[in-house]
Order: structure tokens, then sequence, then C-alpha cells
């Protein structure tokens, strides 16, 4: 029996590349296919622990709660004393880890090998593709938004929220946007070069990280149901052989590290940009007057 192996420049079995026979019996097939399904069962523990460390990481326990008044000697004040604003060293240890598992991908042996064993476990399935995580990477900060406008208000208004989000995002750019370009590696499905870290990811990660800051004071549930799109979207990257594995563990990193850099900032950011009045408000009224609808808007200040 011929079996046909693909193989790449680090020697490691993969799709879209040259091809050469081998002969093989039917029990070095089996063997392969069990040693292959193995490493995968293998990276989707090491992925499934990463994410539930992240998950735990950043939920605060009652104890904290209890002593957050009084910090914060693990703390960098930014232009507050709300501990919402301070910039915990805990907090960045699980975005650290996980940008580190990223960088570290691209250069370890075996995380190499991990990287590419799961695609190959991928391709022996050859999954439809499902391009929603093109949608589900935003899912988390439209719900922070509807939810505030069903009433099921969150920490901040309209305002300060949309300034925290603008700001997350704008920080993750500045993260993906150059690193993408900087270390340039390909794709597993060979499109281009700008495979690490995951933008998707990111934005999912800090969108899902944005509604947990959000309503983790006031609905646990609520602030953590982000999470389910974000995971979603990361695994669909690599299901759609867009990621490797290491490009989407750093990119979670880099969108949790986005949003805790962007509520770090914020009260300098409020002091810059107008309009920070709490006392005001705006109305929208509909109106029709001589077969004419329109809308009336009125802001106090």
């Amino acid at each position: 029996m011929k079996i046909l192996i693909r193989e790449d420049e680090r020697g490691l079995s993969k799709n879209r590349l040259d091809y050469f026979a081998e002969e093989v019996s039917p029990c070095a097939i089996a063997a392969h296919y069990k040693k292959a399904r193995l490493k995968i069962v293998k990276a989707k523990r090491s992925i499934y622990f990463l994410l539930l460390i992240v998950l735990l990481g950043t939920t605060n326990s009652p104890l904290d709660a209890q002593v957050s008044s009084h910090t914060l000697s693990d703390s960098i004040p930014k232009g507050s004393t709300d501990p919402s604003y301070t910039l915990k060293y805990k907090r960045l240890i699980i975005p650290a880890i996980a940008i580190g598992f990223g960088f570290a991908s691209l250069e370890n042996e075996g995380l190499k090998k991990l990287n590419t064993s799961t695609q190959d476990e991928i391709y022996e399935h050859q999954p439809e593709p499902f391009h929603l995580d093109n949608y589900t990477q935003y899912a988390p900060a439209a719900l922070v938004y509807g939810l505030n406008a069903m009433g099921i208000k969150g920490k901040h208004n309209l305002r300060d929220r949309t300034l925290i989000y603008v700001s997350s995002q704008l920080i993750a750019s500045a993260f993906v946007v150059p690193l993408k370009n900087m270390i340039q590696e390909e794709r597993p499905d060979g499109s281009n070069r700008l495979s690490f870290p995951s933008g998707h990811t990111t934005t999912a990660f800090s969108n899902a990280h944005f509604m947990f800051r959000e309503y983790k004071d006031s609905n646990f549930w609520i602030s953590i149901s982000g999470y389910p799109f974000a995971i979603f979207t990361g695994v669909y990257r690599t299901l759609n052989d867009k990621h490797w594995v290491g490009d989407v563990v750093a990119g979670a990193g880099f969108g949790i590290l986005s949003t805790e850099l962007a509520y770090w900032l914020f009260p300098t950011i409020n002091k810059i940009i107008p309009g920070g009045n709490k006392n005001a408000s705006t109305m929208i009224t509909p109106f029709y007057q001589n077969k004419t609808y329109g809308l009336g808007f009125a802001k106090t200040f």
C-alpha cells in the first residue's frame, strides 16, 4: 500500500507542500494515526487548561472584593484610587503566560510539533469551512451594548464604556498589526505570512474581557458569558486553517492585556476627552407635524 506524506522545510508532515511516496504497512498506518490522535488530545487538553486558567485568573474572589478598598501594594495607580482603574500585577500573569506560550511556539521544537500535529489532525478530518468566527469575535461587545439598552446596566455609561472599548481595540491593533508584519509567520493554509498573532482571537478575547469587566461586580454569570464566544472564535481559527495553536493562545493573551490597559488608562483619557459630566443627559424624541416625520434631539450639559 502507498500513502502520500507531505513534508515542509521543518521536516514535519504538512498540507499543500511537496509530496513523496513511501511504502508503509497497514500496521504502520494504524500506529501513525494513533500517535497523531494522542498528540491532538494532548493539544486540546493544553488549550482547554489554559483557557480555564484565563477564566479563573480574571475572576475576583470574595476576599479580593473585601480587601480591594485597602489596596494596593500590587497596583500601579493611574490617576484614580478606584481599584477598577488600577493595573494589578496579578491581572497580567495570565496574559503574560499566554503571550509567552505564543512566542515560544515560534522557536521551541516541541511547541512547533504541537502546532503542526494539531493541523495534521484537522487535515485528516477535513471539516467544512465555517466562517462564523468572523462575527463571533464581536459578539461580547454587542451583548454589552444590547444589555445596557435593555436596562441591564453595566459599570459605565454609554460614553465611558465606549471610550474604554475603543481604547482597547486601538491598543489591540497596536500589538497585533506590527507583530504580524515583523514576525511574518506563514499561515497553515499558506495564504500569506501574517499568522502570528491571531487578530480574530485578540479581538474576541478583548471583547469578552470587556464584558467581564463591565458586569463582574453586578452579575457574575453575565460577565463570563462572553468567553464562550471568544473560545469558539479561537478554535475555529485553527479549524478553518488560518492559524496555528500558538497564534490563537497569544491572541487570547494580547486581547485580555489590551482591555486591562484600556481600563488602566481610562482616568487619563477621561480627562482629555470632553463630555465627562455625569449630570449630563440626552433625550431623543420622534415627532410628526404637518405631514412631516422627524426626530428631536435635546442634551443638557
